[in-house]
């Protein structure tokens, strides 16, 4: 046998391409692990532009990773964060690109009421330190308002107590706005509401509410925890309508009962810090109507009193005439003595005068007057008497001329002065203000100043800017029985 040399020849073993035996072993997880519920810890968390999400499941020993895609990411009713433990349910997938295998997440939910609460006291620290449940940006609630927003489902008994207890209390106005109050669609529904409740415009065709309720029956933590979402949260803490939460029952506590502007710890409860009773109301003012006039009464009583107190200081009228008339009295009767002695005593003094007047006295003293006036006769001649009254005469031209003038310009002055006193007294006067719409009321004393002077006056005469209007005699006022007749405001 000759000798041969021998070379290894292919055996039976199969060559795969790199992606036939990528898809092979995709195909083979996939078919193994088809439906799978994960639970782990949340790591690495991205949210990249194209809506996508990317996180990681693990735990103690191993590392997964995880993909939402974008429309499975909107419907999650738990947004992942690091460090929250979650079941993932989904099915199993490879990367070739990276060779590597991952879980497409269809659903996500906390591992237990204590992941639950541990990412709850998370957001609620988160928020916190944003200010959004600081107690000075909290509004008052209206007292009595009008309109009351309601956001719940239209059909639970939740509605139905609140309409029963605002219709026994105080009925008002209410607009309902239906929302999810479980689920997935519960967080996104109740913020849009919220927001749609502010975005009215006051005086529209729909009124805006003044007060909002977001009310829901109790339920497990998972039931409400549409309402520890933190859009619910920012949505109730950037309300401009005043805000009740009445979330669950007395012992469950939510996000949003920190963000809204008051927590009732039930929906009942909620419409009775709405609205307050109205008996109660009516019954208050009543009794602050007695108070007022009671304490009107008290007060007029006191005035009066006091007025009667002050007058019996004063002197009485006829104590006060009684010296002047006695006076008066006195020198009336000592009046007539004393004329008659003046007259005796004016006719004394005539007969004396009388006796030194005698007709030869007169006699010379006429004889006396007529030589001096033949004396002074004779100095007086026409020409002198003609020069002097033709210089008297230009004298008295002149004067008269300067008098014309002197007397136009003070004339014109007083003109002008009494123009101007005119114009200031029509602008001072009552006329001007009657033109302003006020006017002057008068009765039978003059002018009327007081409500009080009014009441009582028989008649009275309006004076407006275009006349005036005259009011017939009215019939006397009954005064109250006990109670002194009014004499002006004593106030």
């Amino acid at each position: 046998m000759s000798d041969l040399i021998e070379t290894d020849a292919p055996g039976n073993t199969p060559e795969f391409t790199v992606s036939e035996l990528s898809g092979a072993v995709k195909r083979m997880i996939e078919g193994e692990f088809g439906f799978v519920r994960v639970r782990g810890e949340i790591g690495r968390v991205s949210r990249p532009a194209s809506g996508h999400l990317y996180f990681d499941l693990k735990d103690e020993r191993a590392v997964l990773a995880a993909i939402a895609w974008k429309g499975q990411a909107a419907r999650l009713t738990t947004r992942p964060e690091e460090g929250m433990e979650v079941i993932a349910t989904g099915r199993m997938t490879t990367f070739p690109g990276q060779s590597k295998y991952q879980m497409i997440v269809e659903d996500l939910v906390p591992a237990g009421a204590g992941a639950l609460m541990a990412m709850l006291e998370k957001r609620k620290a988160q928020l916190a330190a944003e200010g959004l449940f600081d107690s000075a940006r909290k509004k008052p609630i209206p007292y009595l308002p009008e309109v009351i927003g309601v956001i719940t489902s239209p059909s639970g008994a939740v509605i139905r107590d609140i309409l029963h207890r605002l219709r026994d209390r105080f009925p008002r106005r209410v607009l309902i706005w239906p929302v999810a109050v479980q689920g997935e669609r519960c967080a996104p529904e109740v913020a849009a509401a919220i927001a749609g409740f502010n975005a009215i415009a006051p005086g529209g065709p729909v009124p805006r509410p003044d007060v909002l309720i977001v009310a829901r029956g109790g339920g497990s933590l998972e039931d409400l925890w549409g309402f520890n979402e933190e859009v619910v949260a920012r949505a109730a803490a950037a309300s401009a309508i005043p805000l009740i939460s009445a979330v669950g029952h007395e012992t469950d506590t939510t996000l949003i009962d920190y963000a809204a502007d008051l927590r009732a710890p039930t929906p009942t409860a909620a419409a009775e810090l709405a609205v307050p009773v109205r008996a109660e109301l009516a019954a208050t003012l009543d009794q602050l109507g007695a108070r007022r006039s009671h304490a009107l009464v008290q007060a007029l009583g006191r005035r009066g009193q006091r007025l009667s107190d002050l007058s019996r200081a004063l002197p009485r009228p006829e104590a006060l005439t009684a010296g002047a008339n006695q006076k008066l009295d006195l020198l009336a009767e000592r009046l007539p003595n004393a004329l008659a002695q003046a007259a005796a005593r004016k006719r004394a003094l005539y007969a004396e005068h009388a006796a030194h007047i005698r007709p030869r006295l007169l006699s010379e003293l006429v004889t006396r007057l007529s030589e001096r006036l033949a004396a002074r006769a004779d100095r007086l001649r026409p020409e002198a008497l003609l020069r002097e009254s033709a210089r008297r005469r230009e004298r008295l031209d002149w004067l008269s001329q300067r008098l014309s003038r002197a007397a136009s310009a003070q004339t014109e002055g007083w003109r002008a002065r009494l123009d101007g006193l005119d114009r200031m007294r029509q602008t001072l006067g009552y006329t001007e203000t009657l033109k302003r719409g006020f006017a002057v009321v008068r009765g039978e004393g003059g002018v009327l100043t007081t409500k009080a002077a009014a009441e009582t006056a028989q008649a009275l005469e309006i004076e407006f800017q275009d006349g005036r209007l005259s009011l017939g005699a009215r019939p006397p006022r009954k005064s109250t029985p006990g109670k002194p007749p009014e004499q002006g405001s004593l106030f």
